[in-house]
C-alpha cells in the first residue's frame, strides 16, 4: 500500500486501471495478488522469513 493509502483506495485505483470490459474474477484475482504481496511485504518487516538453504531443504522434501 502507497503511504497514507487505505486498502479501499488502493482496491479502487487498482480496480480503475483495468479495462472497462474486465470480468469480475479478473478483478477478484487482481485484488487477491495485491493482499498476497501485501502479506508478504508484512511477513519480511516482522522477520518471518527463510533462508535460501532452508527453503531448498522444504523443496526437497515435497
Amino acid at each position: 500500500m502507497q503511504s497514507g493509502q487505505t486498502a479501499k483506495e488502493e482496491a479502487l485505483r487498482a480496480i480503475q486501471q483495468l479495462p472497462d470490459n474486465v470480468d469480475f474474477e479478473e478483478i477478484v484475482y487482481r485484488l487477491y495478488v495485491i493482499n498476497k504481496v501485501h502479506q508478504g511485504m508484512a511477513d519480511v518487516e516482522n522477520g518471518n522469513t527463510i533462508t535460501h538453504e532452508e527453503l531448498k531443504r522444504e523443496i526437497e522434501q515435497w
